[in-house]
């Protein structure tokens, strides 16, 4: 108790103590707090022990700088009494059950087997009974060990009572008949010694084998052992659902999942092999007991996601067994259609006398089934949708007879899926008609639409349609999926910011999408034949130009895509076209350029920006291949050029695009390249004169209407253009009057620059007319040269260096009064 209190509390009584007894109580106080601090001092220490042991970094905020010395400290024990216990008991049991198995079977001397199986008896017997006396001692441990000694010395006695009295028995039927009563005798002995946990597990493992092995010891057939395999499954099962020692369910329930595994696979082994309808009805029994097993556990299992598990593979399963008797009843082009089925009338099995988990579990089976079926036809769609793409390398080479012609270019027919169709057909039903709201519904109408659409493009291969029919209705697939896609973007919101939106837009994308990809196919299937070519790509070009137009878009992606795909089309129809009037590539150049042209027109009346720039993209493509083809003939190619520079200035004019009038001075001045190329023009000045004209008008322009422009961003490049190249040519032209022409152009740009104080006319032509001087006086400075004794250049350099060395600051001054000058020109 503190002192202050102390001291009123005295005060507060009636009767103060006398000076000796509150002298007492002072040094009792005292003494108290004398204690408390040698306590706290104790605890210092060791949290000082405790924090040097975690690290440094865990050092007080507070306290003394060093550490104080560091005591030895105990050793701390690697393992715990328990475990050491549990290790020494283990492997005390394990030692003695191998030194009773070694005794069994080959030791003690000349002891019979009669003999030594009236010792292991009797040891058996002991070994039973001592973990009774040990359970009421409280040695549950040892007890537990000596009993699992006791468990190895039955099986051994089994054996033993087989060798001395009963070996004329078969081996097989004995061990089975063994199994099952150690299996009863543990079961007996687990329930009246309830203490111990290894008498019931082990009591399960042995009833793993008596219905297998006495199956084998029969003779049996396959299905008999499989059915062995299945029944001892299910008990497990049922073990595992209603034992409530959790021991005996982990090795049940592994015991169910690695027996019904076994059954399993033998059975579906046995569905693959039946020769006919009977064995595979059998084989379908024992799938179909299987099936039950699992479905029956996860009718009872307490946990969902194991029930989930269990549901589905008993789904699985009930399919597999159906579809195995199918299979050996139908033809084999029908076992899929089948398979199918059988899944698809998992669904309506759905009713709420079921539990949550065994429902979803049964429609996830007959998801997995009916993905699988998919799964069959795509290489079919594959070869439908890719092959026509090899009438590129034999274009026009000759009408097929059919549809399957004319998509097995390069690669042979899949027999045995005429049935593809059918599957097709029947998953796409179920997607519409199983989600018919709620989130989920745009993805099923979209894997619906790709699954119908992937319907029809198989279909004429299959049926073996005639050509021209096929074409039609690959065509008429494209308009469909099209008219789909504006339906459903017209209905839609057109918000691709929120969910709902993006949802809402997935099946016109997809749609679009799969409209494109069967006018690919359309258009490499239309390739052999030259009618068929121009007919489907005039057909397709107005199909598409016609969904751009529409008013009905609320998606403006959509409206761009088909008006790319409209122009597209139309440079495709105008190569075609050239190509069946047996023009040349060049000439059809011109033809292309219709494209470009009516792309430039139509771009700003489209209405939104993406559809605009989409047309424009496009039309600049198409421009690019005109290009391409007219790169055969000059002339042809200059007025293709000079004809897209006239669109491209045309497109400038409006007031978003001002910008593309620089590609159409590029494209003016390429044209004008390429006619003086074409009419083997060689001086440089033909080249740059009908640029840099232009440029010193623009930037006259430019600096008439911002004073503070640099003459060098205004003149700079229209000066470079012409003088640079001239400058070049002068030094390899033997005659005099390029050099003429070319001082006297750039004097007059030096005196322009000094007239004007203007720095790039200035510096630009007085470095030309300093050039082109040393050019005309080079001859003789060589004449000179060679006149001069060969000690005089370095006699001049030295003397000219001492010179510069001399004179070296007035010239520093002359330098920075040039910089001075230079500098406040423009």
């Amino acid at each position: 108790m503190p002192w202050h209190v102390t001291r009123t509390t005295l005060r507060g009584m009636t009767n103060i103590p006398p000076p000796a007894e509150e002298l007492r109580i002072l040094d009792h106080e005292l003494w108290q707090l004398d204690a408390r601090r040698a306590q706290l001092l104790a605890r210092r220490t060791w949290l000082l022990d405790v924090l040097r042991s975690a690290g440094p970094q865990t050092a007080p905020a507070h306290g003394p700088a060093t550490w104080p010395p560091r005591g030895p400290r105990p050793p701390r024990p690697e393992a715990t009494a328990p475990g050491v216990q549990n290790v020494l008991l283990v492997l005390g049991g394990v030692l003695l059950t191998i030194a009773a198995i070694a005794f069994t079977l080959v030791s003690w001397g000349d002891m019979g087997i009669a003999g030594r199986a009236a010792v292991l008896g009797v040891v058996t017997t002991a070994a039973l009974a001592a973990p009774v006396p040990l359970l009421k001692r409280g040695l549950r441990s040892t007890a537990e060990s000596v009993a699992g000694l006791g468990l190895a010395l039955t099986v051994l006695d089994a054996y033993a009572l087989h060798e001395v009295a009963l070996s004329s028995l078969d081996g097989t039927g004995y061990a089975a008949t063994a199994a099952a009563l150690l299996a009863a005798l543990w079961t007996a002995y687990g329930r009246v010694l309830g203490d111990l946990r290894l008498p019931l597990p082990a009591a399960v493992v042995a009833t793993q084998l008596p219905l297998l092995l006495w199956a084998v010891a029969a003779d049996a057939g396959d299905h008999t052992i499989t059915a062995a395999l299945l029944v001892t499954a299910a008990l497990d099962a049922a073990v595992a659902l209603t034992t409530p020692v959790r021991p005996v369910r982990i090795v049940a329930a592994a015991g169910a999942y690695g027996t019904g595994a076994l059954g399993v696979l033998a059975a579906g082994l046995l569905t693959w092999d039946a020769p006919g309808p009977s064995a595979a009805a059998r084989a379908a029994a024992l799938l179909a007991l299987a099936a039950a097993i699992a479905l029956g556990a996860a009718w009872r299992a307490p946990e969902a996601r194991a029930a989930l598990g269990l549901a589905s593979a008993g789904g699985l399963l009930a399919v597999a067994a159906a579809g195995g008797v199918l299979r050996s009843a139908l033809p084999g082009v029908w076992t899929v259609p089948a398979c199918l089925a059988c899944a698809i009338a998992l669904l309506p099995v759905r009713g709420t006398w079921l539990p949550e988990a065994v429902r979803r579990g049964l429609f996830l089976a007959s998801t997995a089934v009916q993905a699988l079926a998919v799964a069959w036809t795509l290489p079919l769609v594959a070869l439908v949708l890719l092959g026509p793409a090899d009438w590129a390398a034999r274009v026009w080479s000759g009408t097929p007879s059919d549809a399957r012609e004319a998509v097995t270019v390069s690669a042979p027919w899949m027999s045995g899926t005429e049935s593809a169709p059918l599957v097709l057909t029947a998953v796409a039903a179920v997607l519409a008609l199983t989600f018919r709201g709620g989130p989920p519904r745009p993805f099923a109408l979209s894997g619906a639409l790709l699954l119908a659409w992937s319907t029809a493009l198989i279909l004429p291969a299959i049926t073996q349609l005639p050509y021209p029919a096929a074409l039609l209705v690959h065509g008429a697939t494209t308009v469909a999926t099209l008219t789909a896609a504006s339906y459903t973007s017209a209905t839609g919101d057109g918000d691709c910011t929120t969910p709902e939106g993006r949802r809402a837009s997935l099946l016109p994308a997809t749609a679009l999408c799969l409209t494109l990809l069967g006018s690919l196919q359309l258009v490499a299937l239309s390739l052999a034949s030259e009618a068929a070519t121009l007919t489907v790509l005039g057909s397709l070009t107005a199909v598409f130009a016609s969904a751009a137009v529409l008013p009905r878009w609320k998606h403006p992606h959509v409206r761009a895509v088909t008006t790319a795909a409209a122009l597209a089309y139309a440079t495709a129809l105008a190569c075609a076209t050239g190509a069946s009037l047996d023009w040349r590539p060049q000439h059809i150049a011109l033809l292309v350029l219709v494209v470009p042209a009516v792309a430039a027109v139509l771009a700003p009346r489209l209405g939104d920006r993406t559809t605009t720039v989409s047309a424009e993209i496009t039309g600049a493509v198409a421009g690019l291949l005109a290009i391409g083809l007219a790169t055969a003939d000059l002339p042809v190619l200059a007025l293709v050029l000079a004809l897209c520079g006239v669109i491209a200035a045309g497109t400038a004019v409006r007031a978003d695009r001002r910008r593309v009038g620089h590609a159409a001075a590029a494209l003016f001045v390429l044209a004008t390249w390429v006619r003086l190329a074409a009419w083997e023009v060689g001086a440089p000045e033909a080249y740059t004169l009908p640029v840099t004209v232009p440029a010193l008008l623009l930037g006259y322009v430019r600096r008439s209407r911002d004073a503070e422009a640099s003459s060098w961003t205004a003149y700079g490049p229209g000066l470079s253009v012409t003088l640079l190249p001239s400058l070049l040519a002068v030094w390899g032209d033997a005659n005099w009057l390029r050099p003429l022409l070319l001082g006297a152009a750039a004097l007059a740009v030096t005196l322009v620059g000094v007239r004007h104080r203007l720095r790039a006319p200035l510096i630009l032509g007085g470095a030309t007319l300093l050039l082109t001087a040393l050019h005309e006086l080079a001859p003789y400075i060589a004449q000179a040269m060679g006149a001069v004794p060969r000690w005089a250049p370095p006699a001049l350099a030295g003397l000219l260096l001492l010179t510069l060395g001399a004179t070296y600051e007035q010239r520093l001054r002359d330098a920075r009064r040039l910089r001075d000058t230079l500098s406040k020109l423009r």
